[in-house]
């Protein structure tokens, strides 16, 4: 885990990268593992050990101890503790295939909007205005969450979209680097976002803080807003709305506006769709054409143009 942490330090491991480790190696690879010696530990035991978290936990988990594992052994090997890795022969670990993303259609929007606008539980929440900013940008929400107003160019109208927020264990709520470099991206911002923005900004906004803050004006936590979601949501027809499907959504108002899977990428921070465009197209701000599909599809959906949007204050995310 020292190893690790330099990595985080240079920057080559996330921080929560860090956390996510240290929970497997604690939850699912010391338990069979730990009391084991070196030479004791061959790669038809570690086959068996990761085969048992894949039956009875997850792919995902599998392949998460799988490297954990494979890490620690690594760094026997290279200290000559151990002459091979045992884990190298073991067969990768295929995942079930995950269900199609779905976004929201735009009878569903309105349904959604009307849903939290008239909840004032999610109206303190400050819910209705940041699903809004994550539709009109396709945004993840840790994306969101962490956009200050010196990101904002509301003359300009763009956003800079350059750090995420994580919880890392030990340290709170951190404000981080994207998880790449096709990541860090100047959005055109829909004329009803930049309207929505103008708003928030009138009631006393400072530069240094979120856009969506807490009620102390600090970063406000994902989890807790994706549970805030879950609530708002309810039990019915929306019940399967999650923070993702917003940015499912911008991404196929894009794709129905008939723009390139290269713009829709770009909006988006995705490296792909082709090595070749990642290496010899210079991308800066995000073509424009991007921000009037969005405004298209959504400017009815803006939170300040519904009656009661704005009633009440908010519990965790009051206006700046």
């Amino acid at each position: 885990m020292e190893t690790l942490q330099l990595m985080v330090a240079d920057g080559r491991r996330s921080p929560g990268t860090v956390d996510t480790y240290e929970r497997q190696l604690r939850n699912h690879v010391l338990p069979p593992l730990g009391e084991l010696r070196l030479r004791e530990i061959t790669t038809p035991l570690v086959d068996r050990v990761i085969g048992t978290i894949r039956t009875e936990i997850s792919p995902s988990t599998a392949k998460s101890a799988k490297s954990v594992i494979s890490g620690v052994l690594g760094f026997a090997v290279r200290y000559g503790a151990l002459q091979y890795n045992p884990v190298r022969e073991i067969e990768r670990i295929e995942a079930k295939p995950r269900r199609a993303p779905r976004g929201l259609t735009s009878d569903e929007r309105v349904a959604f909007f009307t849903q939290l606008t008239e909840d004032p539980i999610a109206r303190r929440k400050d819910l209705p205005e940041l699903v809004f900013f994550m539709l009109a940008t396709g945004v993840r929400i840790g994306e969101a969450l962490a956009t200050l107003w010196s990101d904002v160019d509301l003359d300009g109208g763009g956003v800079n979209i350059t750090s995420t927020i994580v919880r890392v264990r030990g340290k709170g709520l951190v404000r981080k680097g994207t998880k790449s470099s096709a990541g860090e991206r100047t959005l055109a911002l829909p004329i009803s976002a930049i309207e929505m923005l103008r708003q928030r900004c009138a009631t006393g906004a400072t530069p240094p803080q979120p856009v969506f803050p807490d009620t102390l004006g600090g970063f406000r936590d994902p989890a807790n807003v994706r549970r805030d979601l879950r609530n708002a949501r309810g039990h019915g027809d929306l019940s399967w709305v999650t923070s993702h499907a917003f940015r499912k959504t911008a991404a196929t108002i894009l794709d129905e506006a008939a723009l390139s899977a290269r713009l829709i990428a770009d909006q988006l921070g995705h490296s792909r769709p082709s090595m070749t465009q990642d290496v010899y197209l210079a991308r800066h701000r995000v073509d424009s054409q991007a921000a009037d599909a969005l405004e298209s599809a959504l400017r009815q959906n803006r939170p300040g143009s519904q009656k009661g949007s704005k009633e009440g204050g908010n519990e965790e995310g009051q206006n700046p």
